[in-house]
């Protein structure tokens, strides 16, 4: 037989039922607000928006292609260059990221303010520099400094890399890159206060068996001249407009480059080949046609403008009037 409860048990379950809802209801509300927050440094804030820094990824990763292509052709080997990380951070955690002695190197690039900064690791700069002299990219030593024929070596690939780098830049703004100086110890290098907010740009080089880090930096205060560029869409927009012009002066190029014979045409005339064979020096062949009226002009054995004969100083020439449509010549004769 069913046990009836009393309505003091009933209203004591109903009690508990709704007690343990609203705990996992709680419990549910306060998951999904931990999950929302994200921790914010309110000393450290992000002055580059997100679609500027997928701007910038999008700019030196195609620098990253370009570089690795030219590396490859100038150490006659394959060398991979991925970009790895945009990220924004203070000058002084920049640095403090930096291996000593080091390979870094200051350069100016207008219309971008101050001093930009190149970094690159010493296990990948002395596995270039064996490259260079003619091994297989093996390390020997790197806990030391360059000398100067090593630093002559990594001058001239810096200045291919500057070149790379200028390009992937046009897109957006045409920037005149300069070096400033070289260092080998990253604590002596002051471009901005160590409280500043800097771009870091990471990008990972292979050499056959070794890897190692190319970084490059921009200070805001060099970015804020062309901040309001670094958009998708001024990206999207300026690289259409650049691939419409390289079209535009390939085609100009290959037009010019085209020769063609052009001839007008002062009259036709139908005789017998018996008075052509008879012909003789001082013979005039009567045309229908008077010399007021307009000529053909050839190009290329197709018949292209209506012209007038007549000169020019003492030469011959004539005077275009009208442009012959061919494809409505071609449909009438159909």
């Amino acid at each position: 037989m069913a046990k009836i409860l009393s309505q003091e048990e009933i209203d004591a379950l109903l009690t508990t039922v709704t007690a343990g809802e609203s705990d996992q209801t709680d419990d549910a509300f306060a998951d999904d607000k931990l999950r929302s927050v994200v921790a914010y440094d309110f000393k450290h804030p992000n002055r580059v928006s997100k679609d500027q820094i997928r701007t910038l990824e999008n700019m030196h990763d195609n620098f990253a292609g370009h570089f690795g292509s030219s590396l490859s052709g100038m150490l006659r080997t394959i060398v991979d260059v991925d970009l790895v990380s945009v990220d924004q951070i203070t000058y002084s955690e920049f640095i403090m990221s930096l291996v000593s002695p080091s390979c870094t190197y200051t350069f100016t690039a207008p219309p971008l303010e101050g001093l930009c900064l190149v970094d690159y690791n010493p296990t990948l700069t002395f596995a270039i520099i064996d490259r260079m002299f003619g091994g297989h990219g093996k390390i020997l030593e790197s806990e030391r400094e360059l000398t100067g024929i090593e630093r002559a070596v990594m001058s001239n690939l810096v200045k291919r890399m500057y070149g790379e780098l200028a390009r992937s830049w046009e897109h957006l703004v045409e920037i005149d890159i300069d070096q400033k100086s070289f260092e080998t110890n990253p604590q002596f290098i002051q471009i901005v206060p160590p409280g500043e907010t800097v771009v870091v740009i990471s990008f990972q080089i292979k050499l056959f068996q070794s890897t190692g880090l190319l970084t490059i930096c921009y200070p805001y205060v060099s970015l804020e001249p062309v901040i309001g560029k670094l958009s998708a869409q001024n990206w999207i927009d300026a690289t259409k407009k650049k691939n419409v012009e390289d079209d535009r002066k390939t085609n100009v190029f290959n037009v010019r480059k085209v020769n063609a014979a052009v001839s007008g045409i002062l009259l036709n005339s139908t005789i017998k080949m018996r008075d052509v064979l008879a012909l003789q020096i001082g013979d005039v062949i009567p045309s229908e046609q008077a010399i007021s009226q307009p000529i053909d002009v050839w190009v290329n054995r197709r018949k292209k403008f209506i012209a007038r004969p007549g000169l020019s100083g003492k030469r011959r020439a004539f005077q275009v009037v009208e442009v012959f449509d061919n494809i409505a010549q071609e449909l009438q004769d159909d």
